[in-house]
């Protein structure tokens, strides 16, 4: 019974397991399938396929990896498909496979990560370097090469080390192109460096010459003369070819090919001398893979492998390939060891509906997959590419570039690219053991021989050979014409402005063709802020004249170096001042005067205080002691004191209150002198404070920043504020005044008020310049022209011919040789207040030494029996004789005696210590004889 019950069980089981519902595979199998795709006849395809096998081999025949599991390849062909890709991947996941090297496209990469992510299978794509790929939108997508993100940083750190500002691309109209391109357009923004132009080649195979040929053409009437070229080898061919042919690999051009290149170069070398004549000068980017013993005996095996056939020359790509086998079967070893097992269940959204042919339920779901994943993600060992490493957004660790130069038959590599460092000329592995250093200075490459044979670095831009001129904005001004001003009837502008731009124009090594624009209606000044931002809309492509450079222009424009200083002053009427009776009062301001004569009083009275109970001339009656010190101190004015001070410290403070009079006298003397011999002006207003502080009413000239810094830096109200057309209008205005409905003072720029004040003598600058700015021409942002004017205005400015230039338009002769300042002569204490400092420091320390040596005095006059019990009554005596021993005069002569007396006493006893050793001597004599006659 039991064997007729277990008969029909065991035909369940192995119809319903087998039958779909679950597939699994002991925990280390023998065999591991695997799977390959990408386009076999590339060359990258070429050279990855035979790298592939043989690391395959070389896993199998190493018994410690797998422990005795063997790795089952199997390889298909894309051809770079998208379509062709998808059919592909849906087989491979019909036969078990746990993960799929490839694929090498990144239209077959999109398209078959989607199927990936839902069935678990990995891909390890060693030549997908489309920098959308991210592991967050397909997180079974493992790069294990570089990202085009890195490529494209330093394609940009090359463009910034030349100092071009805009570059053209040229790109393959495809994933790859597109988003390498954006990538570059994100770099080169975080550089202020940008794509001025892109253009997209189809991606088609019967692209013909025709096709390049109009691209190019367009390309060469841009601006910019730097090319990134970011295609496919045999677009890449046929652009050199066609650029070749229209002479645009010669001088001024730059072109800046992608790894494309190099890994076309290692693959098919050597290329034909027709096919390398056409690429001379090219800057190309190669992956840079560190040299290491283990690399150098594969490249020698390789080359016993392909016996050294054209077409199968290593490149980089061959070698991440070698490596992701490797890295996958480390991967799957770690997954065993983790107790992982090769388990696959099919999806129930994919059981084929009735009718349908797809037979979808075939494909299976990797129930490991996520484990498989990670320990690949985990990977942490050294291939032939360097270390094999993720870093937490799954990129491989230290990407780095070689820059390389393409001349005569071969290449030579001018430096390097890292993350780490940047551009060096020394291989990135000896720079990671040092502190990262991305300063300017540290970005270094060797010298290029650029397109034409040439090693002088290309400007990278010139003027469209479009036939157009460049439309230069100039402002019609009513004032001050010496500046700029339309020759009437005509488009032509004379004056200092436009003197210096075509003299900046001549000193450039290429010709500008250009014209004026007029800017303006000819009956008021127009608005120089209207004027800059017109240039950004593309109306005018720049702007010279009296243009002030401000921050908020600054914003939206590019100026050129300053080529006349500028800043905002004030202009008021001004007074002449006569001496008059009171002028000995004026060299000294009032706290000037309060301060002195505070300090001669109390100099004064210190003065006595130290000398008070030692010299006889300060010592009287209350009244005479009173005028003693008021004759002492003032007497000093003039050094006529006829006291002396026996005290030292008396001495003490003299000297220094001496000095001190010395300086105030002759400071005094210098500044009365020029009050009454050199002619004095006044004005009511001061400056820039006094005007803001008070209600008059302001001028300022029409079109003039000055307008929205009074009212919006200076907070001053716009009904105040009035505007003013001419320098006719600046003197009326100026001499009515605010009570007859003129202004108080204007506030303009200098070098306008300079050219004013040059013909109107009656007014003057009063204060300092309260702003500080110039002059510039100004150009779109970004414009390589600014950057070479400016170079051209200091070339001017070195020369002297901007100051020729200067004194052509703006010299005067009138009013020039008067002080065009207004400035106080009078003195402050400030000037002063440190000499006052140290006399009163010097009085401090004299009465603390005084009153010290007066309370020691007092302490050693009182004996200890004569303080009475009452704390009260011995304050009070003590207070008494305080004073007493500060009013009684303190006689000479006994500290001549105490003197005196301790000298006697020290003779006195050297004298007894002497008689005393002669009796003792004497004694010892006697002894002696005594003893003598004893015997």
């Amino acid at each position: 019974m039991k064997t007729v019950w277990f008969l029909p069980l065991l035909f369940l089981y192995l119809v319903v397991f087998s039958s779909g519902y679950g597939k699994n595979v002991s925990s280390r199998p023998g065999v591991v399938n695997i799977g390959a795709i990408f386009t076999f006849n590339s060359s990258i395809g070429r050279v990855s396929k035979i790298a592939i096998e043989e690391a395959v081999k070389d896993v199998n025949s190493n018994s410690t990896i797998l422990h005795g599991t063997k790795l089952n390849l199997t390889m298909v062909n894309s051809n770079c498909s998208g379509f062709v890709g998808m059919v592909e991947a849906l087989k491979f996941m019909e036969t078990d496979i746990v993960a799929i090297i490839g694929p090498q496209c990144s239209t077959v990469a999109h398209i078959i990560s989607y199927v990936s992510n839902e069935l678990k299978i990995p891909l390890l794509s060693f030549a997908v370097t489309d920098p959308t790929l991210s592991s967050l939108q397909y997180p079974f997508f493992v790069r294990t090469t570089q990202s085009d993100t890195y490529q494209m940083a330093a394609v940009a750190e090359t463009v910034e080390y030349f100092g071009w500002k805009a570059v053209l691309a040229i790109y393959v109209d495809n994933e790859y192109g597109r988003n390498g391109i954006s990538a570059l357009n994100d770099k080169l923004a975080e550089r202020r460096c940008k794509i001025s132009y892109k253009v997209g080649i189809p991606p088609i195979s019967g692209v013909t010459k025709g096709v390049i040929m109009d691209i190019l053409v367009h390309v060469a009437l841009m601006e910019s003369r730097v090319i990134i070229l970011h295609v496919s080898p045999e677009l890449g061919s046929l652009v050199f070819s066609v650029s070749h042919y229209l002479g645009m690999m010669g001088n001024g051009y730059v072109w800046i090919a992608t790894d494309w290149l190099a890994y076309y170069l290692d693959t098919n070398s050597p290329l034909p001398h027709e096919q390398m004549d056409t690429m001379q000068g090219v800057i190309l980017l190669r992956q840079h893979t560190p040299d290491s013993d283990r690399k150098r005996a594969f490249l020698s095996r390789w080359k016993q492998l392909t016996g050294g056939s054209l077409g199968m020359g290593m490149n980089s790509y061959g070698l991440y390939a070698y490596d992701s086998v490797w890295m996958l079967a480390h991967a799957i070893d770690a997954f065993f060891n983790q107790g992982g097992i090769i388990r696959f269940s099919n999806d129930s959204r994919l059981h084929s509906q009735e009718g349908s042919n797809l037979h979808l339920d075939a494909m299976s779901i990797f129930n490991d997959g996520m484990l498989l994943l990670n320990n690949i993600v985990q990977s942490n060992l050294v291939g032939l590419t360097g270390p094999l490493k993720f870093t937490p957004d799954r990129s491989l660790v230290h990407p780095a570039y070689e820059i390389i130069n393409v001349i005569g038959t071969g290449i030579r590599r001018i430096g390097y690219w890292s993350n780490y460092s940047g551009l060096s000329t020394v291989p990135p592995e000896t720079l990671y053991t040092r502190p990262p250093n991305r300063s300017s200075a540290n970005q270094q490459l060797h010298s290029v021989i650029w397109p034409g044979d040439t090693l002088t670095n290309p400007r990278g831009w010139v003027f469209p050979n479009s036939g157009k001129l460049l439309k230069i904005a100039v402002p019609v001004r009513v004032g001050y014409k010496e500046f700029v001003s339309q020759i009437r009837g005509t488009n032509y502008f004379k004056g200092f402005c436009i003197d210096v731009f075509t003299a900046a124009v001549s000193l450039l090594p290429y010709a500008v063709p250009y014209q004026f624009v007029p800017f303006g209606n000819g009956r008021d000044n127009p608005s120089y802020t209207d004027l800059v931002y017109r240039i950004t809309t593309g109306e005018y492509d720049g702007a010279i004249g009296d243009i002030a450079i401000v921050t908020n222009r600054t914003r939206i424009v590019d100026f050129t170096q300053p080529y006349a200083a500028s800043g905002l002053v004030v202009v008021a009427p001004f007074k002449k001042l006569n001496t008059g009776a009171w002028a000995f009062m004026r060299p000294f301001n009032p706290l000037m005067w309060i301060v002195t004569a505070a300090f001669f009083l109390v100099v004064g009275i210190v003065v006595w205080v130290l000398e008070h109970r030692t010299n006889d001339e300060f010592r009287g009656p209350p009244k005479q002691q009173f005028i003693t010190i008021l004759w002492f101190s003032l007497s000093t004015m003039f050094f006529a004191h006829r006291e002396n001070t026996v005290s030292t410290l008396g001495r003490l403070v003299l000297i220094i209150w001496l000095f001190v009079v010395l300086i105030i006298n002759s400071s005094y003397t210098a500044s009365l002198t020029s009050i009454l011999t050199v002619q004095q002006l006044s004005s009511h207003v001061k400056g820039i404070e006094s005007l803001k502080n008070s209600n008059d009413r302001i001028g300022y000239q029409v079109g003039s920043f000055a307008e929205h810094y009074l009212s919006q830096e200076l907070n001053i109200s716009k009904s105040r504020l009035v505007a003013l057309g001419s320098p006719e209008a600046y003197a009326k205005a100026l001499k009515d005044g605010p009570k007859k409905g003129g202004v108080a003072a204007v506030v303009d720029e200098r070098p306008y008020v300079e050219l004013f004040l040059s013909s109107q003598c009656s007014f003057r600058i009063v204060g300092q310049e309260f702003t500080k700015s110039g002059w510039g021409f100004a150009f779109p942002r970004d414009s390589p022209l600014a950057v070479d004017l400016s170079t051209a205005i200091l070339g001017l400015a070195e020369s002297g011919d901007l100051q020729r230039i200067h004194d052509k338009w703006l010299l005067k002769s009138s009013c020039t040789m008067e002080s065009a300042e207004l400035e106080s002569d009078r003195l402050h204490l400030k000037s002063f207040w440190g000499l006052f400092l140290i006399c009163g420091i010097a009085c401090f320390i004299a009465l603390f030494i005084y009153f010290m040596q007066i309370i020691h005095q007092l302490r050693t006059a009182d004996p200890p029996d004569a303080i009475s019990s009452e704390p009260s009554s011995g304050r009070s005596r003590r207070l008494q004789r305080f004073l007493s021993l500060m009013d009684e005069k303190e006689d000479p002569s006994k500290s001549k005696s105490k003197r005196a007396k301790v000298e006697r006493s020290s003779f006195e006893n050297d004298r007894d210590e002497e008689s005393g050793r002669h009796s003792n001597k004497r004694q010892t004599e006697l002894a002696t004889m005594s003893n003598d006659l004893s015997n």
